[in-house]
């Protein structure tokens, strides 16, 4: 059987095109696929730890000042800043003992002793919260504050209680007079003018001594 030479000439092209779409077809099943992109997000970032403002320092100045108070102070405050709060050094102030440069802390007491009293160190002079024996002589200092005795503090010692002013103050020397001393600190409201309510603002400050 016979074939026809065109015939023989079109299979051969079809096999070769065959051959050359099969080895294109392999080439691209075998090229190398990428990579997939993985997108990594960064580390959190730690966020700091909140950091707590000091807040403002109460301070009791009293003593040998213009204005004997309880008195907000900015933190890291100095006995300067508590005296300049209230009003400056008296005219009586025994100003040798006070350390200007002393930080103060919230709570703390600043006393200031008049030249007519014992010369005090100027760590009691300044009290924090501890306990003590005030060299001044009769008073104490009894976690960080310096008490009054009532029964033989004068009326410019009394004055410088809360509450407490110079009429009042006076009352309570007439009142010593004529009734003798106070036997417990709750005896002056005894006293005219000094009721339950002002009797809760010193009773912290003031003592009667020991009982002879």
């Amino acid at each position: 059987m016979k074939f026809d030479r065109n015939v023989m000439m079109g299979w051969a092209i079809a096999f070769l095109l065959g051959a050359a779409v099969t080895a294109v077809g392999l080439t691209m099943t075998n090229r190398v696929r990428p990579a997939p992109i993985v997108i990594v997000p960064p580390e959190p970032t730690a966020s700091p730890e909140p950091t707590t403002t000091p807040g403002p320092m109460w301070v009791y100045v009293n003593g040998a000042v213009a204005f004997p108070a309880v008195y907000e102070l900015p933190p890291g405050s100095l006995v300067q800043q508590a005296i300049e709060a209230a009003g400056g050094f008296g005219e009586e102030a025994n100003t040798a003992v006070v350390n200007l440069a002393q930080p103060l802390s919230d709570g703390a007491q600043v006393y200031v002793p008049s030249r007519a009293e014992v010369a005090a160190i100027p760590d009691i002079v300044v009290n924090s919260k501890t306990t003590a024996i005030d060299v001044l002589g009769e008073t104490a200092v009894t976690n960080g504050v310096r008490l009054v005795n009532i029964n033989v503090a004068t009326a410019e010692e009394l004055d410088t209680l809360p509450g407490i002013g110079p009429s009042t103050a006076q009352k309570i020397l007439n009142y010593r007079d004529e009734n003798g001393r106070f036997n417990a600190i709750e005896e002056i409201m005894n006293v005219s003018g000094i009721g339950e309510a002002k009797f809760n603002n010193v009773k912290e400050l003031i003592t009667v001594g020991e009982n002879p």
